[in-house]
């Protein structure tokens, strides 16, 4: 064999090590053998974004990993609220983390999805520039907030903290924004303030230019923000399945509560194998301090959601006043109400 070759039998053989490498690392082979599996047999997928109110998500799934029955159900990462409202409703996804108006406007728009749980309670805040003149909510007047959605929790926390103060809405500009951008907004003064999840309040910190003006929990008790909802054909067909989940989520928000250790742990792999963030903010996120972030109890209670109906009616983005029954589902929360945090420590190969 002549050296020319040889050497192009070399790039092919690199070319194809290389490609077997990237689709060994980069592609999720659970997912795709997962669509040539029975209908009945296959595992659902959840959506997510990456962010500490939804942490249950990736914990979840981590932890199962190592757990006799193995992994519980495939969760797929987004960047936006948009995007999973559009897998949801075309079943590409079957189960969602979303904020909880969303999911009133979607079940008001004819969607047929039901909540089922909750994914955390606080974790929210009003962040502003450390340096700046915003010292109290009144001196929101006239400036420029960013808001995640005008379908969030968050805009709703913002109209409860104008009652308190007497702060007209017209009075402040909001602004949506996708919450990565946040912060670099914040620091080159395109805005002046921002409300939203963590861990994006806290990147504001780390960072020394922003400080929290205050947090959800100081105008809305009980505060709640993502929720998980499942599609109502799938809690007809597979009940089973989205029990097992629910469990699993309610697992994980027992042993992220359980002790400063599990959520350090929680931080370094959900950083590292699901985020892109840097373990040192959702640590920051997750203990400074302790209840910055709540994962129990989530059940859905009727109170919390009558709050947020009757908000988004009267702040104009839910036109129907939909009653708690017609769209949650309260039976899975029942029956996870009696589970206990996963048992599992760092280091250790097995999980319960």
């Amino acid at each position: 064999m002549s050296l020319k070759a040889r050497v192009a039998l070399l790039a092919v053989g690199w070319l194809v090590l290389i490609s077997g490498l990237h689709a060994y690392w980069n592609v999720n082979w659970a997912a795709v053998l997962n669509d040539y599996r029975p209908v009945a047999q296959r595992k659902i997928t959840v959506a997510y974004l990456p962010v500490t109110c939804q942490l249950t998500c990736p914990v979840t799934d981590y932890i199962s990993k190592y757990s006799t029955a193995g992994e519980e159900f495939l969760p797929r990462m987004f960047q936006g609220f948009p995007e999973i409202k559009e897998a949801l409703i075309s079943n590409r996804v079957q189960a969602a983390f979303i904020v909880a108006p969303l999911a009133l406007a979607l079940k008001a728009q004819g969607v047929p999805i039901k909540i089922v749980y909750l994914g955390h309670r606080y974790g929210s805040a009003v962040v502003v520039r450390k340096d700046g003149p915003i010292k109290t909510f009144a001196d929101m007047r006239g400036k420029t907030i960013a808001i995640p959605s005008r379908f969030s929790d968050e805009r709703l926390l913002l109209f409860r903290a104008m009652k308190v103060w007497g702060v007209k809405p017209s009075e402040i500009k909001m602004v949506e924004m996708a919450p990565p951008d946040v912060s670099g907004a914040l620091a080159a003064h395109a805005i002046d303030a921002f409300v939203m999840g963590e861990p994006f309040p806290s990147q504001a910190e780390m960072a020394g230019f922003g400080r929290v003006l205050f947090q959800a929990r100081d105008y809305w008790p009980d505060y709640m923000s993502c929720i998980l909802v499942v599609r109502q054909d799938l809690i007809d067909s597979r009940p089973e399945v989205v029990q097992v989940l629910v469990d699993g989520i309610a697992r994980s928000g027992l042993w992220l509560d359980t002790s400063k250790p599990h959520r350090e742990d929680a931080a370094d792999f959900v950083g590292r194998f699901y985020y892109n963030q840097k373990p040192a903010l959702l640590r920051w996120a997750l203990t400074k301090p302790m209840d910055r972030v709540t994962y129990s109890p989530l059940a859905p209670r009727k109170a919390d959601f009558d709050m947020v109906r009757d908000l988004m009616m009267e702040t104009g983005v839910l036109n129907k006043k939909l009653e708690f029954e017609e769209y949650s589902d309260t039976r899975f929360s029942d029956k996870a109400s009696i589970q206990t945090p996963w048992r599992y420590e760092p280091g250790i190969a097995t999980a319960r």
